[in-house]
């Protein structure tokens, strides 16, 4: 049975490309991927992974190709002596403390160019989370920077495109510390979060914030045309390129997200966080990545529906707000339930659906074997009426 629930549609798509290996600064990143976010149209998103610059005497970077450097080259910095104190209890100092040891830098070489990226380690012989955007190419050399420095080649274990998650390998390493997972589903809106990671290069990098909202459903094409779509949590916390892959944290130091993209108000170019971050629920990435360790390949849970993204003239359609049932697999569990071509979905659980991603999303956020109550409308039905669907991968 064919698992995609949803049309695919041409979305415009930027990510950073090119990156320099050497001593002098880079040249400008040709666009090679833009993001688009279906819930804001106007704004697009871009994924964030990095081109890194500069050299060990001082980091120039100056994005708009300007003469104004935005860090100044340093000579010969004067070295203070400092003393250790504990950090604060619950505090952002003593957070970064205990996480910034199980993140690391990821270095990627490929036919087109150099990038860079972020990732949890998440087992001690080496096994490192981060985004299929960044390490997901099989054909690319991946070198891994641990927080003490020290570089490692690594091996990419497996990808899915679909969800943006990837895992990898670091060779010939151990008892390495590793981040702590918490549950994203208890996440709530307005609770503080620290992003940490590599932005443009820049390692250990500590930025704070709140989450800000929840099940925002965030797609993302490439130019290769495979589709990723996240149920996201979105923060405040400053992300920009160079953060993909790295951690979201609690004030406890738990993982619960995996920051994965920005939006941006430039539909043209490069643009660094305007404060709309999106990170991958980490319940949701370890479930993914359990499997991609396992089989080496992931697969999510389906209503084995064909949902329309562009259903506006869709005949006789229920005039309401939702999700647009196009196709019913023959023997899936939508069939099973009684769902129609042309039913509308507006609600699962209690999860209000106002768009296909948003169904599409909802969907993925539970596990196997889960059952799920829908609110349908179908056609010719004034009032909504309730269906329950239980998940399976086929």
């Amino acid at each position: 049975m064919n698992k995609n629930m949803a049309h695919t549609e041409n979305t415009q798509i930027t990510e950073t490309a090119e990156q320099n290996w050497g001593w002098r600064e880079p040249e400008p990143a040709p666009q090679r991927k833009r993001l688009s976010f279906g819930v804001l149209p106007t704004v697009a998103l871009m994924t964030a992974s990095a081109v890194a610059a500069g050299a060990i005497t001082g980091v120039v970077l100056d994005q708009q190709g300007g003469d104004s450097p935005v860090v100044n080259s340093l000579q010969q910095p004067n070295v203070q002596q400092t003393t250790h104190r504990e950090a604060p209890e619950g505090s952002t100092e003593q957070v970064a403390q205990a996480v910034l040891p199980s993140v690391v830098s990821i270095q990627v070489a490929s036919a087109m160019g150099g990038e860079e990226g972020s990732g949890s380690i998440i087992s001690s012989d080496g096994l490192v989370l981060t985004n299929a955007h960044v390490a997901g190419n099989p054909n690319s050399q991946l070198q891994v920077t641990l927080n003490d420095g020290s570089v490692h080649p690594a091996d990419l274990v497996g990808a899915d495109a679909a969800t943006d998650i990837a895992v990898i390998k670091i060779r010939d390493v151990k008892d390495l510390p590793v981040i702590s997972f918490g549950d994203s589903d208890q996440v709530q809106v307005g609770q503080s979060v620290i992003a940490i990671g590599s932005p443009l290069g820049l390692s250990s990098t500590v930025t704070t914030g709140i989450v800000s909202a929840l099940n925002r459903p965030v797609r993302a094409s490439d130019t290769g045309g495979e589709s990723s779509l996240i149920d996201a949590i979105q923060t405040d916390a400053a992300i920009n390129p160079g953060n993909s892959g790295g951690p979201l944290v609690d004030m406890s130091g738990n993982l619960i997200g995996m920051n994965s993209g920005i939006a941006s108000l430039s539909s043209t170019g490069q643009s660094g966080s305007i404060g709309l971050g999106f990170a991958i629920p980490s319940s949701f990435a370890k479930r993914v990545a359990d499997q991609l360790v396992k089989d080496g390949e992931a697969v999510q849970p389906m209503l084995g529906v064909n949902v329309l993204r562009d259903d506006l003239n869709y005949p006789n359609r229920p005039q309401v707000r939702g999700a647009v049932i196009g196709g019913v697999s023959p023997d899936s569990p939508g069939q099973r339930a009684g769902l129609k071509e042309g039913d509308v979905v507006t609600r699962l659980n209690d999860r209000l659906i106002d768009s296909a991603d948003a169904l599409i999303a909802a969907v993925r956020s539970h596990d196997f074997g889960e059952t799920v109550t829908l609110e349908v409308t179908s056609q010719g039905e004034s009032q909504p009426h309730q269906v329950e669907v239980t998940l399976t991968e086929d």
